[in-house]
C-alpha cells in the first residue's frame, strides 16, 4: 500500500502545471534560481518558493548554494528519466495539435537536451547509426557498447572511461518523447553530448532545451554517422 501512496504523492507533485513547467525547464541540465523558475512557470515568487520547497523535500530537485544565491536543478538522472517518460505518454495520449509545427517546436524535435544527453531526431539517428555499424546494442532492456564501439569512440576522441565508480548506468536507452524511439543515455550519452559541445558541433538556442547544429557539427554528423541535419528549425 505504501508504494501506491508514494506513487500518488509523486504524481501529484509532478501533475501541478507550475511544478511541471519548472521540471520541464530544468531538463536542459542547467541550474536555475527561484526567480528564473517563477518566470518560466508564470507564478509569483512566493508561490514558486512553495513549489520548489515541495519538489526539494521530495528529492525531485536538489539545491546548489553559491554565495547568497540558491540554484535548483534536477536531482538525479532517474528523475530526468521519469520526466522524459511522462512526456512520451503525454505525446501519445494527447490529441494532435491542429496548428503547424514551427519555430522552437521544430527545433526541439530536431535536437534538444534531455538532462545531460542528446534527444530528438538527431539523437535517435545517432543511436540507429551506432547500432547499424555494430558499435552499440540498444533495446528496451538496456544498452551495451561493443568492442568495436569502444574502438570507434576512442578514434573519435570520446573517453568512455568515465566515472567507473558511479552508480549511474553506463549505457542505457531513453525513450524519446518526440520520436517515440530510443536515443542513447547514461554515461555514454552524456560523454557524447559533452564532446559535441566541446568541439562546437552543437549550440544552445536561447535559454531553453533546443539545440542547433553548427557547420562543423553537420560535417561531423555526416562523416561519423551518415546523418544530414534538417535546415535551421528555429527559422522555419
Amino acid at each position: 500500500m505504501s508504494n501506491s501512496i508514494d506513487l500518488a504523492e509523486v504524481g501529484a507533485l509532478v501533475g501541478d502545471p507550475a511544478r511541471a513547467a519548472m521540471l520541464f525547464v530544468l531538463m536542459d541540465g542547467r541550474a536555475q534560481t527561484a526567480g528564473e523558475l517563477a518566470y518560466s512557470a508564470r507564478v509569483s515568487a512566493p508561490t514558486a518558493s512553495e513549489h520548489l520547497k515541495r519538489l526539494t523535500e521530495a528529492r525531485l530537485l536538489s539545491v546548489v548554494k553559491q554565495g547568497r544565491h540558491r540554484y535548483f536543478r534536477i536531482a538525479s538522472p532517474l528523475v530526468a528519466q521519469m520526466v522524459e517518460s511522462i512526456g512520451v505518454v503525454a505525446a501519445i495520449q494527447t490529441p494532435p495539435r491542429t496548428r503547424p509545427i514551427r519555430g522552437l517546436d521544430a527545433a526541439m524535435r530536431e535536437a534538444r537536451f534531455c538532462y545531460d544527453h542528446l534527444a530528438g531526431r538527431i539523437a535517435v539517428a545517432i543511436a540507429d547509426s551506432l547500432t547499424a555499424k555494430g558499435f552499440l546494442a540498444l533495446d528496451v532492456d538496456g544498452g551495451e557498447i561493443t568492442p568495436a564501439g569502444f574502438s570507434f569512440f576512442n578514434r573519435v576522441g570520446i573517453d568512455l572511461n568515465v566515472s567507473s565508480g558511479s552508480r549511474r548506468a553506463f549505457c542505457r536507452p531513453c525513450l524519446d518523447w518526440s520520436e517515440r524511439r530510443f536515443h542513447l543515455a547514461g554515461q555514454v550519452g552524456a560523454a557524447l553530448a559533452r564532446h559535441g559541445f566541446d568541439h562546437g558541433w552543437i549550440e544552445r538556442i536561447r535559454d531553453g532545451r533546443a539545440l542547433t547544429v553548427t557547420a562543423d557539427g553537420r560535417a561531423a554528423l555526416s562523416d561519423l554517422f551518415g546523418i544530414v541535419p534538417a535546415p535551421d528549425a528555429e527559422a522555419a
